[in-house]
């Protein structure tokens, strides 16, 4: 059975959570408070995957987030937040959130996002060899770890996860819906398009010499991305 932690203030919605994820096999832990929340993390407990509303009375789910990743807990994390301007998203992903859902949302949404998390959190990238190059890139598979300049760099889960879907499809050119579809869930209709492109462009930040200009992870116009291999 996988363990939830909920950070969620909003009574009603919080009984139709526990309702849902509970029938679905889930248990669930839920607190009101950031407060609460750290209170759950503190005293040891193992989750599975942090649903995190991003406004709560004493704080933020972001502030949650940050406390969790600063302490190397790469425990997958949603957050349920009312709003989907990329500020938002950019702010989430800057605190090292995996994915996110606007409210009000549907709840078999919200399951298939957290079983596609899931899913992907124990997956182990199918390669024979454990570490691979790409020019100045190295990626270690077993630890999840990637290299530029052998000088480690920071990525989400889900930066992770991209980089290491491209490097796998090398010169290949993917569409959005591909990317998509691998890296959320099987038909990826509720992943906000927006999502991707701050994704692809924050990536390009971490990675690219010039990300005005990039030399490795191409767009191609009306279509998708491709990685460029020197």
């Amino acid at each position: 059975m996988k363990h939830i932690l909920l950070l969620e203030d909003d009574i009603s919605l919080i009984d139709g959570l526990k309702y849902t994820l509970e029938k679905n096999g889930f248990s669930l832990d839920i607190a009101q408070t950031t407060e609460e929340a750290c209170n759950y993390l503190d005293c040891g407990s193992a989750y599975d995957l942090l649903l995190l509303d991003v406004t709560l009375p004493d704080g933020t789910g972001f502030d949650v987030c940050t406390r969790v990743r600063a302490k190397g807990n790469q425990v997958p994390i949603i957050f349920l937040t009312a709003s989907d301007e990329e500020m938002n998203i950019i702010r989430g992903l800057d605190s090292g959130g995996d994915d996110y859902i606007t409210k009000p949302f549907k709840l078999g949404e919200l399951l298939s996002r957290i079983r596609a998390l899931l899913r992907r959190a124990g997956l182990v990238p199918v390669q024979e060899e454990s570490i691979i190059h790409c020019g100045d890139l190295r990626i270690d598979y077993h630890k999840n770890r990637v290299f530029l300049k052998d000088k480690s760099l920071d990525l989400t889960a889900a930066e992770y996860r991209l980089l290491c879907l491209f490097l796998r499809n090398s010169n290949q050119v993917l569409s959005r819906s591909q990317i998509l579809n691998e890296l959320w869930d099987n038909k990826g209709s509720f992943v906000d398009d927006n999502t991707l492109s701050v994704y692809i462009r924050r990536l390009r930040e971490k990675i690219e010499a010039d990300p005005s200009h990039p030399s490795h992870l191409i767009t191609v116009r009306g279509f998708g991305y491709q990685w460029k291999e020197k």
